[in-house]
């Protein structure tokens, strides 16, 4: 299957983005068929090739879902944008065996009551008063 989406080219904190039409199993910085534009994500400039990409989609090459997206804000396909990023699932306690539950979740459940002890009285304890210091004097041998 045919599909047209991004790979990136540009440096290190520098991203530059083409429009690539590649073969899905493909690694995203691989082999590819044709180039069919490109995108600067910090100048925001984007550049389509129309004609070819019209050419590929109705041969059956499918957009990824933020080229998609690109392609319905510049005109060039129609229809409604679709979601492209969707957020990392959490695992959960539940979903993790038994004996492989983090530490603190398991102390979490075996809750160790705690003792309260008697209040102690001030009463029957003396205040102790701290002895006044003297202020240090320095003498200085000649």
């Amino acid at each position: 299957m045919l599909v047209i989406r991004l790979t990136r080219i540009g440096k290190k904190n520098q991203p530059f983005y083409r429009v690539v039409l590649a073969e899905k199993r493909e690694a995203v910085k691989g082999k590819f068929i044709e180039i069919l534009g490109n995108y600067n994500p910090r100048l925001k400039t984007k550049v389509f090739k129309t004609e070819r990409i019209k050419y590929w989609i109705s041969k059956g090459a499918q957009a990824s879902p933020t080229v998609h997206n690109m392609l319905v804000s510049e005109n060039i396909v129609s229809g409604p944008k679709v979601k492209a990023w969707r957020p990392k699932k959490k695992k959960s306690d539940a979903a993790k065996p038994a004996g492989e539950q983090p530490v603190a979740a398991a102390e979490a459940k075996t809750e160790v009551p705690v003792e309260e002890k008697p209040a102690e009285t001030t009463e029957s304890v003396p205040a102790i008063e701290a002895p006044a210091e003297e202020p240090k004097t320095e003498e200085r041998g000649a």
